[in-house]
């Protein structure tokens, strides 16, 4: 048999291909559409089982819930529906095994970092406020480990976290500024390296070298990308940076979140699923806290809220304080200024921070000729002072770094002045 191009057995036209049968063509789309659901399902499933086990890292401590109910008569109202005042605790804790190589566990811990972060109703900003671990304050009846009760004291804040955990730090931080407390984390040494490692470590930028055996850290000067043990010695050396004070440690921790938050906010993390699932990993299995913030779908709720806070916006500054009159290697809260600061957190109204002033050497001025003047009459006394200001012109006395600053334009006026304190912001991370 010859087919239409005169070749034996042939029955399509010379150079083409014959059409597939019809049932044939049916089964090639019914196992595309079958390969197509399949990975639907398949990333369904996957998906699932990311979030299930996102969600089971969570660690949740609903004593603190159950203490804090206890004494709900005692605690602040909440005075500004729609913002948030989130405590985030820094755990010395030596239990479990990355943190053993820090010292020994004594089964005891304290808070090596405790920061009040305020989010306002408008979530246009955010303000990580520092509590000295060194500030002697009121620290209230707590529950201990192991069920007896301590008594009202008088001591150094940190002990707070060693005596009755969480709970016995949120109750002092309500005690001492008035604010209420509406959820908290509690993260370890482990946990902190955990999630530098995730984003692929944070930048940060010395002006001295750092040599710090017990710290176990060794950096060069100028700009470097500290990795988590690393950061982590970073954020806790002492003696071996600065004047080895506690107050320049904290300035150090505020300038490396800073540069933590840059980090989590750009592009390279966020909209990288090969870096963003390992910081939710580590994130998720890093924390404790309270019921409110124990979900994933509850701590996505939070960070959807903030993430487009510009980071000129995010802000960190410490408790305006002072050396402690009965011994100066303790803090103490400078007034009026810390109370000022609360005020206007307790009520959700704005504040600023400027980096300090440089210290300059006044230059001597030459002598001048007795002015005219009585002596105890006020000179240079403007006739429209304030209310506030003293009848010789002069400003009211605060703590260095505490200012007043006009509103920017196009934001609401608030009642007065926004106040200005020495601090930081995320966008400002410069060489320390």
């Amino acid at each position: 048999m010859t087919g239409s191009a005169g070749i034996p057995g042939a029955t399509d036209a010379a150079g083409g291909a014959g059409r597939p049968p019809r049932n044939r063509r049916r089964r090639l789309l019914r196992w595309i559409g079958l390969g197509l659901a399949f990975l639907v399902l398949a990333g369904a499933a996957t998906g699932w089982w990311l979030y299930n086990k996102l969600d089971g890292n969570i660690t949740e401590d609903t004593s603190v819930a159950a203490e804090l109910g206890r004494y709900e008569r005692d605690r602040p109202a909440h005075l500004a529906t729609g913002s948030q005042n989130i405590l985030l605790i820094g755990s010395d804790s030596r239990s479990g095994k990355d943190n053993a190589p820090y010292g020994q566990d004594e089964g005891t811990q304290r808070s090596d970092t405790t920061i009040l972060l305020h989010l306002p109703q408008d979530r246009r900003s955010a303000t990580a406020v520092s509590i000295p671990r060194d500030l002697m304050t009121e620290i209230p009846p707590c529950l201990k480990a192991d069920g007896s009760r301590t008594g009202d004291r008088f001591a150094q804040f940190n002990w707070a976290f060693q005596w009755g955990g969480a709970a016995c730090t949120i109750r002092t931080v309500e005690k001492l500024t008035g604010i209420r407390i509406d959820h908290h984390m509690v993260i370890d040494f482990g946990g902190f390296k955990k999630m530098v490692d995730a984003i692929g470590g944070v930048e940060i930028c010395l002006k001295e070298p750092v040599d710090d055996s017990e710290a176990k850290l060794k950096l060069a000067a100028g700009r470097q990308t500290l990795q988590g043990e690393q950061a982590l010695g970073f954020v806790r050396a002492r003696y071996s940076l600065g004047n080895g004070s506690d107050t320049e440690r904290m300035e150090r921790q505020q300038q490396f979140l800073g540069s933590l938050v840059k980090k989590v906010k750009s592009n390279g993390v966020l909209l990288n699923p090969g870096r963003l699932y390992p910081l939710l990993d580590a994130a998720t299995s890093s924390v404790t806290t309270d019921p409110g913030l124990a979900s994933l779908r509850d701590l996505y709720e939070l960070v959807r809220g903030i993430r487009d806070i510009p980071t000129g916006q995010v802000q960190f500054l410490t408790v305006p304080r002072r050396p402690y009159s009965a011994d100066p290697n303790r803090d103490e809260l400078a007034e009026p200024d810390a109370a000022r600061l609360f005020e206007q957190l307790r009520s959700d109204q704005p504040v600023t921070v400027a980096p300090p002033e440089p210290v300059t050497t006044p230059t001597p001025s030459p002598s001048l000729p007795p002015a005219s003047t009585p002596t105890n009459a006020p000179t240079n006394a403007p006739t429209d002072a304030p209310a506030d200001t003293p009848a010789d012109g002069t400003e009211p006395a605060t703590t260095p770094g505490v200012t007043t600053a006009t509103p920017p334009g196009g934001t609401a006026t608030p009642p007065g002045p926004v106040p200005t304190f020495t601090g930081t912001t995320a966008e400002n991370a410069d060489c320390r």
